[in-house]
């Protein structure tokens, strides 16, 4: 144990405390495709105590050209099976749980409470919306993070808002679901804007840094810039507005 983290042991922002914190915490990843992927590998590897993963879809081979945590003999399998044994095999002192579902309004407000600190990691906005409103709800902290083509965003929604929908147009977002489905990315923007998400959660545990509450980083990786902007609620939001 003591040479596992000997990098985080001599980190004055982490030390021996911090890392305790990191074992005894507790990670909702919800979408383990491009995002979800670094994001778990990342927090494994520091020792994330427990680590929950949200899917219902299976491997595909398409996936394989971004989705870092399989292999072609994962083709076929469901993604939290085949994601939970890559990790398993990486920290075996890692619990790792596996959710073969989709969330929805039913089940989410149980799953999330189970967990301190949920991570968006999805593509979608159905569910991105409901991961938001749901840890507005439960006062939960919410990494959210999306990527497009060579482009990236990375936030901490916070626990009494801003939410997503402070910042977004749902009716806009459902308009243009369909169409960023067949939207491409080139396969390492997920990598890098997962270790961010990744990055975050951590830093959020031990309380380093400055910490991405209340704002959002846009990523341009093409041009290779970042641009960081404070978020503010929106007093019209009907999650958080009212706040």
């Amino acid at each position: 144990m003591q040479e596992r983290y000997h990098r985080h042991y001599i980190l004055p922002q982490v030390g021996r405390e911090g890392q305790k914190k990191i074992q005894n915490s507790k990670v909702l990843i919800v979408g383990v495709g491009g995002l979800g992927c670094p994001v778990a590998l990342e927090l494994v590897a520091a020792g994330v105590g427990t680590i929950g993963l949200v899917d219902f879809d299976v491997v595909e081979e398409s996936n394989l050209q971004r989705q870092i945590l399989y292999t072609e003999q994962d083709v076929g399998k469901p993604k939290v099976e085949a994601a939970a044994r890559h990790l398993r095999e990486r920290n075996s002192q890692c619990k790792i749980y596996c959710i073969n579902d989709k969330i929805s309004p039913e089940n989410c407000v149980q799953l999330f409470g189970e967990y301190d600190i949920i991570v968006d990691a999805t593509d979608n906005f159905d569910t991105r919306y409901l991961i938001s409103d749901t840890c507005i709800q439960l006062r939960k902290p919410h990494v959210y993070g999306a990527i497009y083509e060579f482009y990236g965003q990375v936030a901490i929604l916070g626990t009494d808002g801003p939410c997503l929908r402070c910042l977004s147009d749902p009716a806009k977002d459902q308009r243009e679901t369909v169409s960023a489905q067949k939207i491409g990315v080139l396969g390492a923007v997920p990598g890098v804007i997962g270790s961010m998400q990744a990055c975050e959660v951590l830093k959020y545990i031990v309380g380093a840094g400055e910490s991405l509450e209340g704002t959002m980083v846009f990523v341009n990786l093409l041009d290779m810039t970042f641009d960081r902007i404070a978020l503010s609620k929106n007093p019209h939001c009907p999650c958080c507005g009212k706040g």
